[in-house]
């Protein structure tokens, strides 16, 4: 993966990024009666007809293409939660309101395959994409400040597409920092070692007695 290739960076693509979110559990309402799944990752199921049950998002995906369930949409995904977290949001412009780790993945997957599923769809998604335009004004925002004396940047609630987007610019600017700040560290122990020295020639110098 991306991410491992490059160890200093951590940088996953988005496919990537999305890859890890199909793990996240969804509730669905089966229309179908089948046994229990048993996979490596874990156990899912019984299914029943209009009885919900959790399972992951890749799953209830793939069942969703056969027409075998229909996916409840999550409680942070409504008309209503979405407005709140808006309004906290510019309510609060150094604070990120606490969402869902792959927020922006699972909407973009729900939206894809799922939205008879979502109820105000076409509003629910405006609503999360103004979310994402405020907070990612708030990253670079807060990027603006970076400085030499920057040692660590802790930015909570960040979701993980919006933490992998930041991440490699911070990564190399804070590199940038410090490696400004030991060439300049050197350079003051090298002088600092040099005016010791000047002045210890220009101390008078003491007449040795012949023997």
């Amino acid at each position: 993966m991306a991410g491992q290739s490059n160890p200093q960076l951590s940088l996953f693509s988005a496919a990537e990024v999305e890859f890890l979110a199909e793990n996240e559990m969804i509730e669905i309402i089966p229309n179908l009666r089948m046994d229990a799944l048993h996979m490596i990752c874990g156990d899912f199921g019984p299914f029943r007809p209009q009885i919900a049950v959790k399972v992951p998002l890749w799953l209830a995906i793939a069942l969703k293409k056969r027409s075998k369930c229909r996916i409840q949409p999550p409680e942070w995904m409504t008309v209503e939660k979405l407005t709140q977290v808006l309004e906290d949001e510019r309510e609060a412009p150094r604070e990120f309101q606490p969402l869902p780790f792959h927020y922006v993945e699972i909407s973009r997957l729900l939206f894809d395959h799922a939205r008879e599923d979502l109820p105000d769809a076409y509003l629910v998604r405006s609503l999360i994409e103004d979310i994402r335009d405020v907070r990612f004004h708030k990253v670079e925002s807060g990027l603006e400040t970076l400085s030499g004396r920057t040692h660590a940047v802790k930015l909570k609630n960040l979701s993980a597409m919006e933490a992998n987007l930041v991440r490699p610019f911070i990564v190399r600017a804070l590199q940038c920092f410090y490696k400004h700040d030991s060439e300049d560290l050197v350079k003051q122990t090298t002088n600092e070692g040099d005016n010791q020295v000047a002045s210890a020639d220009l101390l008078p110098r003491r007449t040795l007695r012949p023997r």
